[in-house]
């Protein structure tokens, strides 16, 4: 996890995503229906992949009306949009490893999509396997560091839950959990009352390629036009921005 910062992620994009809110609650309105359909409905009592995506939607400030919308909308008996899991890997500008989570309803149109925007920003998509070796998967849930959070307190919490590791990164805590131990971490912490700044399960890069401001912005400039396409949920890489960055 050398040099990997989730909430240096988390403030470089806060005002883009403020910017963006009503696209990304749409890609997780995508992430719920899929999980009502191969997570058991809609009740997040007995299913726990719908319990982590609502954990994610309310660290994204999604309003709890909009989520049990999307809840209802996924679990009645209209015409469902049947989506489809992807992962895409290749090399962005300078060397970067890129993972690109999407969930499609036609997987022609986004393949030649996610090509065309590797291709268009001085990258290159690869054969699957090709950067996902670099990366481990690990639960990692982020809570910002305030006056009323007590440290031992929160890693004991954590700890005792199940998780691997607790980071402080001066304005906030980084916990890691194993892919198993995620629900069981994040379901302790909410409980025991803490607000999440993200929740998630995500591709870690073992390694980094440091990168200076010119170089960070090419990177960037591939993130963003990942990010704008409607299928695309979630996108990884081993880019370490230089200190101060802002895209």
């Amino acid at each position: 996890m050398a040099g990997h910062s989730k909430w240096a992620n988390i403030k470089n994009k806060k005002e883009k995503t403020d910017a963006q809110r009503g696209k990304i609650f749409t890609k997780i309105g995508r992430e719920i229906a899929v999980a009502v359909k191969e997570g058991g409905g809609g009740d997040p009592s007995t299913n726990s992949r719908l319990r982590d995506v609502i954990a994610k939607a309310k660290a994204n400030n999604m309003p709890n009306d909009n989520i049990s919308r999307s809840i209802k909308k996924a679990a009645g008996e209209g015409e469902a949009v049947n989506y489809e899991n992807v992962t895409y890997e290749g090399y962005g500008p300078n060397g970067v490893a890129i993972i690109v989570d999407v969930l499609t309803d036609n997987r022609n149109r986004t393949a030649s999509e996610i090509r065309y925007i590797f291709d268009r920003n001085e990258g290159s998509l690869g054969a699957t396997g090709c950067v996902a070796w670099m990366f481990d998967r690990k639960g990692i849930i982020v809570i910002e560091n305030n006056d009323t959070i007590d440290e031992d307190e929160l890693m004991m919490s954590a700890i005792d839950a199940g998780a691997e590791d607790v980071i402080e990164e001066g304005e906030a805590f980084e916990i890691y959990t194993s892919p198993t131990e995620y629900s069981e971490v994040l379901s302790a912490l909410e409980e025991a009352g803490y607000t999440f700044a993200s929740a998630d399960i995500e591709m870690i890069p073992q390694n980094t390629v440091q990168l200076n401001e010119e170089q960070a912005q090419t990177v960037m400039n591939l993130i963003d036009m990942m990010e704008d396409n409607d299928d695309v949920q979630n996108i990884y890489n081993n880019a370490e921005m230089p200190e101060g960055f802002q895209a």
